[in-house]
């Protein structure tokens, strides 16, 4: 059994979904939250189950969840307000969103152990949940029912690192172009800092590889500077939020140079094809409200970096890492395995690209290392 078709025909499926502490029903009848609840055939109420949620990526139907669900566990792909709406993503409503499926798991699926799957940039924002949910630290932000379940969201009992980036900050300025001059012009650009420039390279040389990265983060400081005027402003206005474009994200020289990070990755690609392309195209982060810059993307505010959440994790951990990845490389994996507070925590390089999407035996390979790190675990 090879393929997603017939894997799937070893699983039942069932929809489901929940209003928010903090978002209602609205009232052309969707729920907040959403998801879908993948099962062994003719096993509805496994005892140990998955969930699995992004920052914004519909993860209802997971490609992982028939191959956990074939091996005996539940696996819940689940779907925060934020699906499909990055733009206005916010962390403290996102980690409410995610307790209502912790808790259904355990109170309606009959769940005994929940494990928490932190896969692509949902990595960060799992380790993000369970890190609250043994110190809050965020309840402040939120207040009523928000604040009182913020401060006591059910912990899970494991914790799986997929193919993740370190946290959302870090990832958007490891991916950003450092030669932008203008924020508001998608054409400005700095030539001596410019990663398309065969001046420049590749193969980049170590000067230019440290003077990029410091490129880096300054652009997403003064992004950062500009929109904490500009919410000012507006507030003192009367105006709560905006929105606004961002321009050239993908130009991490990890992309364009294998030399840098090197894995088994094809060199001249990232997750939307060829990096020149994608670098002049809308994509992440493309347009997104003032304060969700300053909540998910900014270095210097967003609580959604990886490290002091990775830190406070105290559960046993797998950290699983796709060597043929285009957009996660061997230290994303070995910072995010050194940064798990846990003694119980362990790291496994496998054949891959980022979903495993290149092989369906890869596939089989990554849910035969999960399934069996957790059963030497139950």
């Amino acid at each position: 059994m090879t393929s997603d078709a017939r894997i799937e025909d070893a699983v039942d499926s069932r929809f489901v979904s929940s209003v928010s502490p903090t978002a209602p029903r609205i009232m052309a009848g969707g729920h907040p939250c959403q998801g879908i609840y993948w099962t062994p055939k003719g096993n509805p109420h496994p005892k140990v189950a998955f969930i699995a949620t992004h920052y914004n990526v519909d993860f209802s139907e997971h490609y992982f969840a028939a191959y956990v669900a074939s091996r005996g566990y539940g696996f819940l792909g689940w779907n925060t307000r934020y699906r499909g709406a990055e733009d206005m993503f916010l962390l403290e409503h996102a980690l409410v969103d995610i307790s209502v499926g912790v808790k259904w798991l355990r109170e309606h699926a009959g769940v005994e152990k929940v494990v928490i799957f932190g896969n692509s940039g949902g990595g960060s924002l799992m380790a993000a949940y369970q890190a609250e949910a043994i110190a809050p630290t965020l309840t402040g932000n939120l207040v009523g029912e928000g604040a009182d379940c913020l401060s006591a969201l059910p912990k899970a009992d494991y914790y799986i690192s997929s193919n993740a980036h370190i946290g959302r900050p870090e990832v958007m300025t490891d991916w950003m172009d450092a030669s932008v001059t203008d924020e508001w012009d998608p054409v400005a650009t700095d030539p001596s800092l410019d990663p398309f420039n065969p001046d420049n390279g590749p193969p980049y040389t170590p000067e230019f590889v440290t003077r990029y990265r410091a490129a880096q983060r300054a652009r997403n400081q003064r992004i950062t500077d500009w929109v904490k005027r500009e919410l000012k402003r507006l507030n003192d206005a009367g105006i709560p939020d905006r929105l606004f474009p961002l321009f050239r994200m993908w130009g991490d020289l990890r992309c364009m140079d294998p030399s840098l990070d090197p894995s088994d990755r094809k060199p001249g690609l990232c997750y939307r094809g060829d990096p020149r392309v994608a670098n002049r195209s809308p994509s992440i982060g493309r347009a997104c409200m003032l304060t969700t810059w300053l909540n998910m993307w900014s270095l210097e505010t967003s609580k959604c970096q990886g490290e002091p959440h990775l830190k406070k994790l105290d559960i046993p951990a797998l950290v699983i890492q796709g060597t043929a990845d285009t957009g996660v490389f061997p230290s994303d994996a070995k910072r995010i395995h050194g940064a798990i507070g846990s003694e119980d925590k362990t790291l496994e390089l496998l054949p891959g690209a980022h979903y495993f999407e290149d092989s369906a035996q890869h596939r089989h390979d990554a849910a035969d290392v999960v399934s069996d790190w957790l059963k030497a675990h139950l």
